[in-house]
């Protein structure tokens, strides 16, 4: 897929298909996750892919006691048999900045999925999720390093829908001063 064309059709998919996807697709993610800008290339973000049922759901249930309370906390990794969580590390130069790198990261793979033909949506959260004493748990399980603040879950997986239609973009979106 060309890159503009990837750039513009990539869209929030939430409904995936049980079926894992292939590790040399997932890697191609994480690459480009990997190649994204970063404050003074200090390269601060941390990617954590999870594929195993049952980590993702005791994700998914520190998901849902941290959220009580919010809407649409039912399914909020929509069924995606991937799910990636994006990180910045103490390489980072501030709090600020960590979060634009982790999040130029983000991006990074939502567009690189889309161009591979699989669906991803971003969700947020993953601040509030590792930020207490069963998140760190968790990852301390997973053997991640110390000090990771969360910044965002990808959800990623092979799409179970129609890919949405874009929304009219707004007018006065831009200015182009010559």
């Amino acid at each position: 897929m060309e890159a503009i064309e990837a750039l513009l059709t990539r869209r929030s998919i939430r409904k995936f298909k049980s079926e894992q996807i292939s590790d040399d697709d997932l890697k191609k993610v994480i690459e480009a996750g990997m190649y994204a800008p970063s404050a003074m290339g200090f390269q601060s973000p941390f990617i954590l892919a999870i594929q195993n049922k049952e980590e993702i759901e005791e994700l998914y249930q520190l998901y849902i006691e941290e959220a009580q309370g919010i809407a649409q906390v039912s399914k909020p990794f929509y069924g995606a048999p991937t799910i990636i969580a994006v990180f910045y590390s103490e390489l980072a130069i501030t709090d600020f900045l960590g979060t634009l790198d982790a999040s130029a990261a983000v991006t990074n793979m939502l567009n690189a999925a889309n161009a591979l033909g699989l669906g991803s949506v971003w969700i947020n959260r993953c601040k509030e999720i590792f930020g207490n004493i069963e998140g760190r748990a968790l990852l301390d399980k997973w053997g991640a390093p110390e000090n990771l603040t969360g910044v965002a879950f990808i959800a990623l997986g092979y799409p179970d829908c129609e890919k949405p239609k874009p929304k009219q973009r707004r007018d006065g979106y831009y200015k182009i001063i010559k």
